[in-house]
């Protein structure tokens, strides 16, 4: 496997952790990287990189940023957006990767690229609600704004530095599954 597939299988990945904080960012960036000949695209996905698909992306990108500003409208997305967060996982995943047989890149894009992003979004999902039950919302906006933070760091670090935004990947997965386990109720 040549190295600028390992890399572009990283990109997919790192994205694909940071649509778990936020959909539409990562996307976005993936858009502006095709758009700017910084990061080519499978051949099927180049429309990504197209003018109507960066104004689309851009503008959901910062509907959805002020929307999880909102106490309880961030609650409401994420009943959308855990679904979706596997949809867009998978998508960043398969556009990014080329040259590999369609059997290998879906099976990848499925597991590495929707699960990672589901797995994300899950736990940040999960987070909200326990904060609107605790704080009626209030810290909601506090917490919006840390995974917009992350999903811009991820998203840096996926399109410029792939490998560290893989290791980073791994690092935020062992903590949720750390909390998971913290949360998880005992069996008697």
């Amino acid at each position: 496997m040549a190295f600028e597939t390992v890399l572009s299988i990283f990109l997919g990945i790192g994205l694909a952790a940071s649509v778990g904080f936020r959909i539409f960012m990562p996307l976005f960036a993936l858009s502006l990287a095709a758009y700017f000949n910084v990061w080519e695209l499978n051949d099927h996905w180049e429309w990504i990189g197209s003018i109507p698909a960066l104004v689309t992306l851009g503008v959901a990108t910062v509907v959805e940023i002020f929307a999880y500003l909102i106490p309880w409208v961030d609650n409401l997305l994420d009943g959308f957006a855990v679904p979706l967060a596997a949809i867009a996982g998978t998508a960043v995943m398969v556009s990014t990767m080329a040259d590999l047989d369609p059997v290998f890149t879906w099976s990848l894009a499925i597991i590495a690229g929707g699960g990672t992003a589901t797995a994300i979004k899950s736990t940040s999902a999960t987070g909200r609600v326990a904060s609107s039950a605790t704080t009626g919302g209030l810290a909601n906006p506090i917490i919006g704004l840390v995974e917009t933070v992350a999903a811009g760091i991820m998203t840096i670090l996926a399109i410029f530095v792939p490998i560290l935004a893989v290791g980073l990947t791994v690092l935020i997965l062992f903590f949720l599954l750390k909390i998971y386990k913290r949360l998880k109720p005992k069996s008697n």
